[in-house]
């Protein structure tokens, strides 16, 4: 039995390592659990945002990583039990010169410039704290906002609070800020998705995550990718 999963290039939950091996704490989280279930072979599949609900609705590929669960993309796509829970966070150079540390101290300043994945929730979030069109500029994938801070084009990159502290811990030019307590609600959850067609693997799947999240390995697997209980307890079974 093969199984074609989807990834982006978003360390630490999916990746292409030097050497060319895709992965990731959901990477390894798709690998345990898909081998429980009979799985004999995955197939990675590079791809970019806005192309993972597409892909999937096409049958190029038979499953996405664990992604945000909104109402709208419910409507495309199945989603599995949420895997975790993540809260926002900037990405910043060194020294937060303009001394961001919500969207709302963005909104405040004429002179900042957010950097937003396109098609993400941060946008939303953003949006509903004030800023404005022409404060946000968007980018195709997590790379590119990147190469585009460090060359000072924006001044901040939202994304995942624990995603950014990884990919600050990799690189002394940045550093990593949760958004200040309060401004968010309840943290989204993130979770597998699947054609709606395809029900026989979206049942064998959650059963297996309803087993496994929450357990000793499950969560020996996921620290070493630096997600910590906060991003774990609200969603396991266990």
């Amino acid at each position: 039995m093969k199984v074609r999963i989807a990834y982006l290039e978003e360390p630490p939950f999916y990746w292409t390592a030097e050497d060319h091996r895709v992965t990731g704490a959901d990477i390894e989280l798709a690998d345990v659990v898909l081998r429980a279930i009979g799985v004999t072979s995955i197939e990675h599949h590079l791809t970019s945002f806005e192309e993972l609900l597409p892909g999937l609705q096409e049958g190029r590929w038979d499953m996405n990583v664990p992604i945000f669960v909104t109402a709208e993309r419910a409507e495309r796509v199945a989603f599995s039990v949420p895997v975790w829970s993540l809260g926002d966070g900037f990405l910043l150079r060194h020294g937060n010169p303009k001394a961001l540390t919500s969207y709302g101290s963005i909104a405040a300043r004429n002179d900042a410039r957010l950097g937003i994945v396109a098609g993400t929730i941060q946008f939303d979030a953003a949006k509903s704290a004030g800023v404005s069109d022409s404060q946000v500029v968007t980018f195709k994938d997590q790379p590119q906002a990147i190469a585009a801070l460090l060359a000072g084009k924006i001044d901040a990159y939202a994304s995942t609070s624990v995603g950014n502290r990884v990919l600050a811990d990799a690189n002394s030019a940045l550093e990593a800020v949760s958004l200040e307590q309060g401004e968010e609600r309840r943290a989204p959850v993130g979770a597998f998705s699947f054609n709606r067609r395809n029900h026989d693997l979206l049942r064998a799947v959650n059963e297996q995550l309803r087993k496994y999240l929450g357990s000793a390995d499950h969560r020996a697997r996921m620290s070493k990718f630096g997600l910590t209980e906060t991003e774990l307890d609200s969603v396991s079974a266990a």
